[in-house]
C-alpha cells in the first residue's frame, strides 16, 4: 500500500487556464489523485506536505525522446557494448525525472527490457511509452552505414540487433508488415516509420521521401489493427502531406511545413511535435561531440525554419505536441525547448503541449496531463509561476523542488 499524501494550500496550475487557479489542497491514495479542492481537506491516514506559495502541477511530458542515444555519433553507436549502451542510458532517464519530465515518449531505441526496469523499480526515471527500433528504408534516416563499395548487414551477424541501434532498416510492404508485428511482439506502444531524410543520418537528402505510399499504408494498417498509432519522421511539406494523407498520426519535426500542409494536417486531425532544441544543441555542439562533417551541414536547412513553422501550425490550428530529440551530452538541454517555442507561442499554449496535448497523443487524456480525480498522481512542486515565467521549468529542475511519479517521490529537496 503506498502512502497517502495531502499537498495543502498549493497554487495549482491547471493547463486549461492560462493562470493559476489559487490555493488548493490536491490528497493522492493509491498512487492516483483522489481530491482536488479549492476548501481545505482533511484525511487520518495521508502525510501532510504543506506547500503554500509554490505551483503544484502535473508532471510533464515530453514526447520525442531517445533514451538510449548515449552520444551524437548515431552511426558508431551501434558497435558499442550493449551493456556500455544501457549504463550510459541509467543517468540520461534520471535526469529526464528530475528535470519533472513523468512522462517520455521513447521515438526509437529503447525495448520492454527498459520499460519493465522503470516500472518494477531497478532504476530511476519517466513512465515509458516505447516505439522499439525506427523502421527506415535502406539508405534512410534510420540507415546509419556509410557510403562503401560493400553494404554491410545491419548488426555484426545480420541476425540480431544492437542495444545502440536506434533504427532497423526494412524494404518492401511484406518485409514492413512482418517488421510491424515483430516490434509489436517485443513490446512497442507504437511504431516509428521514416518518412523523409533526416540531420544525423549520412547518405539521405532531407528533401527524400522515404517509404513509398504502398508501404507507409501498410505499417498505418498493422498499426490501427492493434488499435495504436504511427509517428512518423518528416521534415517537407511533400513528405508531411504523403504520411498524412495515408493516416500517420504523429510528424516528428516537420520543420519545413507550408501553410497548405498545416490545413491538411489539421483537417486529418494529425499532430505535430517540433523538436526545436536538438537543431540549437547539433548547431553548437554537433561537431565538438563527434557529429559526422555531412550531418553538420545539413543542420542549417531545417534549424532556421523552425520557429516560423510554430506559427504556421498555430494559425492553421494544428495541435502541437512538445519534443526535444536530444542526443548524448546534449539531453541536459531537454527544458529548453519551453523557452524557445515562448519566444514566439504563448506560455500557456507551450505548457499545454506538454501535459493536456501530450496526454492526447499518448491516448492518456484523464490519466495524464491535468491534476484531476483519478489520474495519476505525477505531481510537481514549482518554486514561480511557469505561466508567467517559464524560466523556473529550466535547467535541471533547480526550481522543482518535489517531482512524484504515481504517487511516489523521486525528488524531495522541500
Amino acid at each position: 500500500m503506498q502512502e497517502a499524501i495531502l499537498f495543502k494550500n498549493g497554487n495549482l496550475l491547471d493547463p486549461l487556464n492560462d493562470a493559476l487557479l489559487g490555493p488548493h489542497d490536491i490528497l493522492i491514495e493509491n498512487g492516483l489523485i483522489k481530491e482536488v479542492s479549492e476548501k481545505s481537506l482533511s484525511s487520518k491516514t495521508a502525510r501532510v506536505i504543506d506547500v503554500a506559495g509554490k505551483t503544484v502541477m502535473p508532471g510533464l511530458i515530453d514526447l520525442h525522446v531517445h533514451v538510449t542515444a548515449t552520444q551524437l555519433n548515431l552511426s558508431t553507436q551501434g558497435v558499442l557494448p550493449d551493456a556500455l549502451v544501457m549504463m550510459r542510458s541509467v543517468p540520461i532517464i534520471k535526469g529526464m525525472l528530475q528535470r519533472g519530465f513523468t512522462t517520455v515518449r521513447d521515438a526509437a531505441g529503447a525495448g520492454w527490457g527498459l520499460k519493465c526496469a522503470i516500472n518494477e523499480g531497478t532504476i530511476d526515471g519517466p513512465r515509458l511509452f516505447i516505439a522499439g527500433r525506427a523502421l527506415s528504408q535502406t539508405g534512410g534516416h534510420g540507415d546509419p552505414r556509410p557510403r562503401s563499395d560493400h553494404l554491410r548487414p545491419m548488426s555484426f551477424c545480420g541476425c540480431c540487433f544492437r542495444a545502440g541501434d536506434i533504427g532497423r532498416v526494412v524494404d518492401g510492404v511484406d518485409a514492413l508488415r512482418q517488421a510491424v508485428r515483430q516490434e509489436f511482439q517485443m513490446g512497442a506502444d507504437q511504431i516509428k516509420i521514416m518518412a523523409s531524410g533526416g540531420v544525423a543520418s549520412p547518405t539521405d537528402p532531407i528533401a527524400s521521401w522515404g517509404y513509398s505510399d504502398e508501404e507507409i499504408a501498410a505499417v498505418v494498417h498493422e498499426a490501427t489493427a492493434r488499435q495504436t498509432y504511427v509517428m512518423a519522421h518528416s521534415y517537407t511539406p511533400e513528405a508531411i502531406a504523403r504520411a498524412v494523407r495515408l493516416g500517420v498520426r504523429t510528424i516528428e519535426h516537420g520543420n519545413l511545413v507550408d501553410q497548405a500542409t498545416a490545413k491538411l494536417m489539421h483537417d486529418h486531425n494529425a499532430y505535430v511535435v517540433p523538436t526545436l532544441i536538438t537543431y540549437e544543441a547539433l548547431a553548437k555542439e554537433g561537431a565538438q561531440y563527434g557529429l559526422p562533417a555531412d550531418s553538420v551541414s545539413k543542420i542549417d536547412e531545417v534549424r532556421t525554419a523552425g520557429l516560423a513553422s510554430l506559427e504556421i501550425y498555430r494559425n492553421a490550428g494544428v495541435k502541437m505536441g512538445y519534443g526535444s530529440d536530444l542526443l548524448g551530452p546534449s539531453h541536459r538541454l531537454q527544458s529548453e525547448e519551453f523557452r524557445i517555442r515562448s519566444e514566439v507561442l504563448p506560455i500557456a499554449e507551450v505548457l499545454r503541449s506538454a501535459t493536456t496535448t501530450a496526454a492526447e497523443v499518448l491516448n492518456m487524456t484523464g490519466k495524464l496531463g491535468r491534476l484531476t480525480p483519478g489520474a495519476f498522481a505525477d505531481v510537481l512542486i514549482v518554486d514561480g509561476d511557469p505561466l508567467r515565467d517559464i524560466s523556473c521549468l529550466l535547467g535541471q529542475g533547480d526550481h522543482i523542488p518535489m517531482v512524484m511519479k504515481e504517487g511516489v517521490v523521486y525528488v524531495n529537496r522541500l
